[in-house]
Formats: structure tokens, C-alpha cells, sequence
């Protein structure tokens, strides 16, 4: 009898020795799992990778086409601006300068523009003249189309605030680059609209009570 239960005893150890078929199979699931789950990580990881390499390669073409449009009209604001305020008294004219507030990414930030008329000390754009004001504008936005120049300017009213010195340095800075492009000026001042090449005005017809267009073409009446 103690024997019998010796050998029950042995056989019941023996069967515990026996591989878990099942678990086992387990096993291979797992692993087939983490191995499909671990290549579809390696295929996503590559994936951000090359998507980093292209926002990277974005961000620096973004960066490079806005520093060549900035340093451009930098550049060209610098002389825009002093043809816009020189004279016989003041042959240097003003200065004109475009600072950035973000230097590493320059297109998150602002431009701050600062203008300095002739004999004239810093001082903040809010405090300029509004003849001064017009044209610092002026001067920014020749700059701006010397970028990439459009066929032809409307401006309205520009000299609206500016004094006849003024009004006549302008218009020769319009005039003098009338080969470059046209430019349409809406003006009520004889200093600006003598040097025109053509003249359309509009005037009330009293008899019909409507809006009378006249045209004239100045160049035959230029020596």
C-alpha cells in the first residue's frame, strides 16, 4: 500500500513535469504580437522622422524666402526713403530703418519701422508729423514694390497731407521712375498733376446733375 501511494505520488509529479500546451500556444501569440507591434512602432517612428525632416526643410525654405523679401526691402527702403527727403538743403536726405523682433523666426514677430526725417533726432512713428508719417509710407511702400513690382500704382489723395516741397519731391520721384512703372494718382493740387502724362478729371454737369468725366493728354503740351 505504501508503495501504490509512492508511485500515485511519482505519477501526479510527472504529469506537473508535462509541458502547458496551451500555454505555450499563448506564448507564440504574444510574441507574434510584440513582434508586429514592435515593427508597426519602427515603421511609425520612421514615418515622424521623415515628416521632421520635411517640416524642418519647410521651416528653413519659409525662413530663407522671408529673409531674402525682408533684406530686400531693407535694403531698398534705405535709398527709397532718402530720394523721398534729400534736397539742395538737405542732400543726405532722412534715414529709414526696418528692425525685426523675432530674429530666429522672424515671420512670428513683428517689423518695427523707424524714419528719421532730415536734421530730425529718434523719435517713435506715433510722433511724427502727418506729413512725415506720408511719407515714410510712401517710402515703405516703393520699397515693398521694388520686391516684386506690380505694372502700376493707385494712390489716393497720397499728398493729401503734405506740404508743396513735399508735394513736389514726391512727384518727382514719381515721375522720375515713370519708365519703371505707371502709376494712377488721385490729386486735387496743380503741383502734382502738371507733370502727368494724361489728366481725367471729373466735374458736375449742372444741366444733367450727374458727373461729367474730361480727359486730356499732357504730353503735347510738355516741352
Amino acid at each position: 500500500d505504501k508503495l501504490q501511494k509512492e508511485i500515485a505520488a511519482l505519477v501526479a509529479a510527472a504529469d506537473q513535469l508535462q509541458p502547458n500546451m496551451r500555454a505555450l500556444q499563448r506564448f507564440d501569440d504574444v510574441s507574434e504580437r510584440l513582434k508586429t507591434t514592435t515593427d508597426e512602432f519602427e515603421e511609425a517612428k520612421e514615418q515622424a522622422r521623415s515628416v521632421s525632416e520635411e517640416f524642418d526643410e519647410v521651416r528653413r525654405r519659409r525662413h530663407d524666402t522671408f529673409m531674402e523679401c525682408f533684406n530686400h526691402i531693407a535694403d531698398a527702403l534705405g535709398t527709397t526713403y532718402k530720394d523721398l527727403t534729400k534736397s539742395s538743403k538737405h542732400p543726405m536726405g532722412g534715414n529709414a530703418y526696418l528692425m525685426l523682433e523675432n530674429v530666429d523666426e522672424p515671420y512670428l514677430g513683428g517689423v518695427k519701422y523707424n524714419a528719421m526725417p532730415p536734421m530730425k533726432r529718434f523719435r517713435d512713428m506715433e510722433q511724427l508729423s502727418g506729413g512725415e508719417k506720408t511719407i515714410a509710407a510712401l517710402g515703405l511702400l516703393f520699397a515693398i514694390h521694388s520686391y516684386k513690382p506690380a505694372p502700376f500704382f493707385v494712390m489716393d489723395e497720397i499728398d493729401a497731407a503734405l506740404d508743396n516741397v513735399n508735394v513736389k519731391k514726391v512727384c518727382n520721384f514719381v515721375t522720375g521712375r515713370r519708365g519703371s512703372f505707371q502709376s494712377i494718382v488721385v490729386t486735387h493740387k496743380d503741383q502734382f498733376y502738371r507733370h502727368a502724362d494724361s489728366l481725367v478729371g471729373i466735374a458736375r454737369d449742372a444741366p444733367s446733375g450727374s458727373s461729367q468725366t474730361y480727359s486730356m493728354d499732357l504730353t503735347e503740351y510738355q516741352e
